[in-house]
């Protein structure tokens, strides 16, 4: 099968090799698609906005639901995963995909709620060191979330918010400025909280380089890794992050609404003097039962839990963490690098002035988005594909979002998207 793309032939063929030689091409085969739209076969790409669904989710969370028809509240104990200790069986897994410790992780409520958990023990203004950094353009609940605590705290985000902008005629922001400016201003930052990888523009931030300027100048370094976790290779740990937040619906695949997790790092594990909002899941496993007036917090992340775990979200969460386990993130993000720069390049054989990529170039500072800025913010051409079966997202004012999920995403994908593309525009 041939096209031709700005006069260049573009050959299936060179996709179907690839996939032959793709270790992980055997994945595909344990996720939901979904059905055909308009008679065309679905391209997925959008696992940055909710993953696909794992075929082991239906079991696993059958399996609760049958333990707790059969056990009611013996489950706790004698189900055949007892719910008790149910958040534990996911924390390793889990762990591998943030390149954190155990005792860092856990997996708890939803993103926005635990960056306020979190934010009430590293976020401690004082009148001469108050002032958050976030990047101008952060998904609008990091915002509002930052925000409400500056105001919680007694300040005005008119004069404690520092917005990271990009230079004038660039879409995304370099690694050298954002060190500038927290140098510039370390005297007065108290935090600084980015999203590992942004949600409009695909680039993903240097953590460890933002990390160690922030640490330099006396501040507390937080990331949201809602568009990182399960899309890039993470070491919080060692890039000494003070603490991180996420979902576990996009990449993870946790399902809609799934539950979401958080890390502090190890060096926060014992003090247990960082002022917390607490809850009896965050207290000393051995005494929790006695029911006690004074709460004691369990060492390391778990201190941060207030109510016992969602056990059907996490079951269906486990059915996808397995996977990533089996599958591993290097290879994985191995992976990922080579289908986007497949994507990448195709788009690029289409030559048509009505589209351009804001994503960086650099495989380095992105993961597998790829955000396509359309000419007059035509939203037309988004139409146009998602007519053919394309699911990918539209965002305001100009950008379609693509993402190439290495778990089940295939190098044929990338191929027709961007012949399904190219037959648009021309059209």
């Amino acid at each position: 099968m041939m096209t031709t793309m700005n006069d260049k032939s573009i050959d299936l063929g060179s996709a179907e090799e690839m996939e032959d030689a793709d270790a992980l091409s055997g994945f595909r085969e344990r996720f939901y698609f979904p059905e055909p739209k308009n008679g065309c076969k679905p391209i997925y790409f959008t696992g940055n906005s909710l993953g696909l669904m794992p075929k082991m989710a239906r079991e696993y969370v059958d399996e609760e639901l049958d333990d707790w028809k059969n056990l009611a509240v013996a489950g706790h104990l004698h189900a055949k995963h007892p719910w008790f200790p149910y958040h534990e069986f996911l924390t390793e897994q889990m762990a591998a995909i943030i390149g954190a410790k155990p005792i860092e992780t856990v997996v708890m409520n939803s993103l926005t709620v635990n960056l306020h958990l979190l934010m009430v023990s590293f976020y401690r203004p004082t009148n001469g060191r108050h002032k958050i950094v976030i990047e101008k353009g952060a998904f609008p609940s990091d915002q509002y979330a930052v925000e409400s605590q500056i105001k919680f705290h007694g300040f005005d985000p008119r004069t404690s918010l520092i917005e990271l902008t990009p230079r004038e005629g660039e879409a995304t922001l370099r690694t050298e400025d954002i060190v500038e400016t927290i140098e510039r201003d370390g005297d007065s930052i108290a935090m600084i909280l980015l999203g590992g990888v942004n949600y409009y523009t695909g680039q993903a931030f240097n953590m460890k380089s933002i990390t160690a300027a922030g640490h330099k100048v006396g501040a507390v370094v937080g990331f949201d890794l809602a568009h990182a976790a399960g899309n890039l290779k993470l070491e919080m740990h060692d890039w000494n992050v003070d603490f991180a937040a996420w979902c576990t619906y996009k990449y993870l695949n946790g399902g809609p609404g799934a539950v979401g997790g958080a890390f502090v790092h190890e060096r926060h594990a014992t003090d247990f003097e960082l002022p917390r909002f607490a809850g009896w899941w965050g207290h000393n496993k051995e005494t929790r039962f006695l029911m006690g007036p004074e709460f004691r917090p369990l060492a390391g992340a778990e201190g941060w839990q207030i109510s016992n775990p969602p056990i059907l979200q996490m079951a269906a969460l486990r059915a996808s963490l397995e996977i990533f386990e089996e599958a591993g993130m290097e290879a994985l993000r191995e992976k990922s690098v080579k289908l986007t720069s497949y994507l990448e390049s195709l788009i690029g054989d289409i030559g048509d002035d009505r589209i351009s990529i804001i994503t960086p170039r650099d495989p380095q500072q992105r993961g597998c988005q790829l955000s396509i800025r359309v000419k007059n913010a035509d939203k037309l051409l988004h139409e146009r594909i998602v007519e053919r079966g394309v699911y990918a997202d539209w965002r305001e004012p100009d950008v379609i979002r693509v993402a190439p999920a290495p778990l089940y995403n295939s190098f044929s994908d990338v191929y027709r998207f961007a012949e399904i593309l190219s037959e648009c525009l021309k059209n």
